[in-house]
C-alpha cells in the first residue's frame, strides 16, 4: 500500500486564512476608542452617570476616525475599512 501524496485533510488549514481574509474584507479592521467628548450637565467626571457623547475618536491600523454619534453612544471598538466606510 502506497501512501497518498494528496489528501483533502491536508488542505483543511487553508479554511482559516480564507475566513480571516473574508472577515477583513467584509467588516474591516478593529479600531479602539481613544478619546471622546460628551455633554456635561454638571456631573463632571463622575463614573456612574450616563453620558450623551457628541464626538468619539477611534484609532487603529488605518489611522484615526472621528465619529459624531446621533444616538449619544460610542462603542469601545468599531470596525473600519481603508476607505473610511463603517
Amino acid at each position: 500500500m502506497k501512501p497518498r501524496l494528496f489528501r483533502a485533510s491536508y488542505l483543511l488549514w487553508i479554511i482559516v486564512p480564507l475566513a480571516l481574509f473574508g472577515a477583513k474584507e467584509t467588516f474591516g479592521l478593529p479600531h479602539v476608542r481613544t478619546s471622546y467628548s460628551w455633554v456635561d450637565e454638571g456631573q463632571g467626571m463622575d463614573p456612574f452617570t450616563r453620558r450623551f457623547y457628541t464626538k468619539c475618536l477611534f484609532w487603529g491600523p488605518y489611522g484615526g476616525y472621528t465619529i459624531h454619534p446621533t444616538d449619544g453612544h460610542c462603542a469601545w471598538v468599531r470596525f473600519f475599512k481603508p476607505d473610511g466606510n463603517r
